[in-house]
């Protein structure tokens, strides 16, 4: 039980060559009814291809990134912002990659 355990750990880190893993959301302090401060850690994992990184827009988010987190995070890229905010952005990018590749033809 324990080694299938492993075995999809493994297979959730592992990620395709051209491909990198980024976890999305709005991590951060947020007060609770009782006056109690709450860490909010809730981040969703997405996996996307590295020219991702070289888009104008989402270079925004690696700034962001960069102001939120600084740039020697201990843990995978982390991208403050919602995830529907994000998969507006991934739309807005897979849309200008095949005007372009369009364009190329």
């Amino acid at each position: 039980m324990m080694r299938m355990q492993v075995r999809q750990e493994e297979e959730k880190i592992k990620v395709k060559k051209g491909w990198v893993a980024v976890q999305v959301g709005l991590g951060g302090t947020i007060k609770e009814k009782k006056n109690q401060d709450c860490y909010c850690t809730e981040f969703t994992r997405f996996v996307i291809p590295i020219l991702y990184l070289y888009n104008p827009l989402f270079q925004r988010l690696l700034d962001k990134a960069r102001e939120v987190y600084g740039y020697h995070a201990p843990r995978p890229l982390m991208l403050p912002c919602s995830i529907d905010d994000f998969l507006h952005i991934q739309t807005r990018i897979e849309t200008s990659t095949k005007q372009c590749n369009f364009m190329l033809e």
